[in-house]
């Protein structure tokens, strides 16, 4: 695989075996919706496996990412493709080797803040759904935060009320669907 835009544009990485990767095309998307500069935005990265779509957002300028991975190989991975790519990892750029909801209730109490959160949990779990909602009941986001969820064409999506869809797309069998944090008017 290779990063396909930013700085390291054209570099490749590693891929762990057993994985369903973020093909070129889904993530050419992501930041077709994104944007194709995340100049000093924070990213998060939940069930991050190789770390491609978190590497593509360091290549294009993010100044802090978080990836969030827990089986061990795919771990060490994203280890080792931020060392291929001469990436530090430490403060601003990070590896939390971890649960995904565990890891999204602990930023939650550390007062920790992302312009985006990127998710692409396992298929056939139902955990986009899950996800979502545990971001929505948890104040890891800023107020025009963008949420990006990747799921399978079977996952019924449930919105929570705190958020606005901005776009859904399908990919084959993917959807990609934009989401932006809302201020919640409460009834009078």
């Amino acid at each position: 695989m290779k990063i396909l835009g930013g700085a390291y544009k054209g570099r490749n990485f590693y891929m762990p075996a057993g994985i369903r990767p973020t093909q070129n095309v889904l993530r050419a998307a992501i930041f077709d919706l994104l944007g194709h500069s995340l100049s000093g935005l924070s990213f998060l990265e939940l069930f991050a496996g190789s770390g491609a779509v978190s590497l593509e957002a360091v290549s294009r300028g993010a100044s802090t990412v978080v990836m969030v991975e827990f089986n061990d190989l795919n771990a060490k991975t994203i280890q080792e493709n931020c060392e291929l790519l001469g990436i530090e990892l430490g403060r601003d750029f990070s590896l939390v080797h971890a649960e995904a909801m565990t890891t999204i209730k602990r930023l939650s109490e550390e007062k920790r803040r992302f312009d985006i959160v990127f998710f692409d949990p396992p298929y056939g779990q139902k955990l986009a759904k899950k996800t979502l909602k545990l971001i929505g009941s948890r104040d890891i986001l800023h107020a025009q935060s963008l949420v990006l969820v990747q799921c399978e064409t079977t996952e019924k999506l449930e919105v929570p009320e705190n958020f606005e869809v901005l776009t859904q797309r399908r990919y084959g069998s993917s959807y990609l669907t934009l989401l932006q944090q809302v201020t919640v008017k409460k009834a009078e």
